[in-house]
């Protein structure tokens, strides 16, 4: 007879391709773990890292520095760092925290169980920060029940080398996930009950290459689009100079293809995109913009914005704020620029000061907030399908969900609707949120 599993904590930094991966930690470690939400009681404790920018990487080192006196009074706790940051600093990252227990990387994983052991059995700490040549992640099988959303990896990787992007250095070189597998996953999710499916990965755009299947991505989506069940289908992220043609006749065909792209332009000046190596102009990410329009009217499109790049002048820096002015963005993530590790970018000459990049990201976020606002207030009066996901964050008597178009829903509900697509009216335009009432499910529910 076995004893009671051990007590599991992850913490989760970074974008939805950690979120996929601490669900992967969890089900990796379920044989012998069992998730807990409180950290101080947790037998193993598991950080999933981000170092896109350096704030993320400072939030790390901060979380680590208040576990040293956790770790100080349950010595057994054994403490893992894992994601980017792992991959980037390794046995650098063990011997600066002397507390730390395990370092694996971003094609560690499925190797855990196998690390734990060696920590167990021998005491001293493991680092592994070892690539794979294989796509390793097989098809989830068990969804937990009402879970309506789900969260699907087809790649991983990235060889585009943005000279500002350390990605291509911690996650390793493209590689395809098999088109079975990611099928045979979401029929898997969809066999649970579940209506809507992300797909991930640094640049879905360019899956399929490389994969001896040769499946491109828009045939992938047409594969999934078609699946009894599926009511849902996004995607993130893509690359505006791989949006081909043949991916935007998706948006027009495929009535599970939801109303929505994240198209990450970085900046609206020509010369700029090109000291980032993005592959593209503003015009031509504005055709792009055109074309996306001209085949779903109603889609909304979000994006990422970096200001204070090497060598940004002010003129290059409003050539974005009209770009914004231009298409203009539903939403967006707008950052300062961050020099990382390795990237080509950190060594170039004309790094622009703290201030400025402050106060250009100000005046940036003024006008991304009004723009939202004027989004989320073209909606008011209007009935939209929302799927809902769980509890509001802003009040615990609310329930919160998202339309096709990806905005986030705060309305009164039971929570038998959760995991349900239900009839909203929207009534109120907040910054972050829309206020609704619900009228009923949609569809059968």
């Amino acid at each position: 007879m076995t004893g009671p599993k051990k007590r599991l904590y992850i913490k989760t930094y970074g974008c939805q391709m950690n979120v996929y991966d601490s669900e992967l930690m969890a089900q990796v470690l379920s044989a012998d773990y069992t998730l807990t939400t409180q950290p101080e009681d947790a037998d193993l404790y598991l950080i999933n890292t981000c170092s896109i920018r350096a704030k993320s990487e400072e939030k790390v080192h901060s979380l680590l520095g208040r576990l040293r006196f956790l770790k100080k009074r349950r010595p057994q706790m054994l403490i893992g760092v894992g994601g980017c940051v792992a991959q980037q600093e390794g046995e650098r990252l063990r011997q600066r925290v002397p507390h730390l227990d395990l370092v694996f990387g971003t094609h560690g994983i499925y190797r855990l169980p196998e690390m734990l052991r060696q920590v167990e059995d021998g005491g001293a700490p493991v680092v592994d920060t070892d690539y794979v040549e294989q796509f390793q992640i097989p098809p989830r099988r068990h969804w937990p029940p009402g879970q309506g959303k789900a969260l699907v990896t087809i790649m991983q990787g990235c060889n585009n080398f943005c000279t500002y992007c350390v990605v291509p250095y911690v996650r390793g070189p493209e590689m395809s996930r098999p088109s079975g597998e990611i099928i045979q996953e979401v029929q898997n999710f969809l066999a649970s009950g579940g209506r809507e499916v992300t797909l991930l990965g640094q640049n879905v755009n360019s899956y399929g290459r490389g994969c001896p299947e040769s499946l491109s991505f828009p045939q992938l989506l047409r594969e999934l689009a078609a699946l009894p069940g599926l009511a849902r289908l996004r995607f993130t992220t893509s690359h505006p100079r791989d949006l081909s043609a043949e991916l935007i006749q998706c948006f027009a065909e495929l009535p599970a293809l939801c109303e929505h792209i994240h198209l990450p332009v970085q900046s609206g000046s020509s010369r700029i995109l090109s000291r980032m190596k993005r592959g593209y102009n503003r015009d031509d990410y504005l055709q792009r913009v055109r074309q996306l329009q001209a085949v779903c009217p109603e889609i909304a499109i979000t994006t990422d914005l970096i200001v204070g790049f090497p060598g940004e002048t002010e003129e290059d820096f409003q050539e974005t704020l009209s770009l914004m002015q231009e298409v203009p963005f539903d939403n967006a993530f707008y950052f300062k620029y961050s020099p990382r590790p390795q990237t080509r970018a950190a060594t170039f000459p004309g790094q622009i000061a703290e201030s400025i990049k402050a106060a250009r990201l100000a005046r940036l976020k003024e006008i991304q907030d009004r723009l939202t606002r004027a989004s989320h207030q073209r909606l008011v009066g209007q009935i939209k399908e929302v799927l809902v996901e769980g509890r509001s964050k802003q009040s615990t008597s609310q329930l919160s969900g998202r339309l096709r178009s990806n905005q986030v829903v705060n309305f009164t509900g039971s929570q038998e609707l959760i995991g349900r697509l239900v009839q909203v009216r929207i009534e109120q335009a907040c910054q972050h949120s829309l206020g609704g009432r619900a009228l009923g499910c949609a569809g059968s529910c």
